[in-house]
């Protein structure tokens, strides 16, 4: 059990690190030279290809994917029953991320909404489906409530 809660804060610990530092990732593009057409790195080459520098590369994927991370790890961590309509917004990102790395796209973030039209239909699909089955509690809570205050304040009759 303790080695469970150790593992736990740890992960929690990570997860807000990387969350706090995300915002950071806006602002790597400041780091790379503005006349640079490509970039040497650990990972290899990154070349500017449809861009006109690596800096505005760098700038648009990350302002891509540093949205797409955050919605990714609310997604991950979220234990409500809507947690599936993040999905709609991570698909968009995703296909925004992906039209960035593919630079054979010449019109990013026009073409993607169509391509997540799938994903949304059965997204609310189930989200209406797991709506109708648990709205019988939340009526439930909300009558339950109502009495506990009809309890608490006595009616005077007379």
């Amino acid at each position: 059990m303790e080695g469970n809660k150790k593992t736990s804060l740890f992960i929690s610990s990570l997860i807000a690190i990387l969350i706090i530092f995300t915002p950071y990732l806006l602002y790597f593009y400041q780091n790379i030279p503005d006349d640079s057409l490509n970039i040497d790195t650990v990972f290899g080459t990154i070349k500017n290809g449809y861009y006109q520098t690596v800096q505005i590369y760098i700038y648009t994927l990350f302002s891509k994917f540093v949205p797409l991370l955050l919605l990714f790890i609310w997604f991950i961590t979220n234990k409500t029953w809507w947690v599936h309509a993040l999905i709609i917004p991570i698909s968009v990102y995703l296909f925004q991320l992906i039209a960035v790395i593919n630079d054979s796209e010449l019109y990013m973030d026009e073409v993607e909404f169509i391509y997540t039209v799938p994903f949304l239909v059965v997204i609310l699909v189930i989200l209406y489906f797991i709506r109708s089955k648990i709205s019988i509690y939340i009526q439930a809570v909300d009558l339950k409530k109502e009495m506990d205050e009809n309890m608490k304040t006595p009616k005077k009759f007379g």
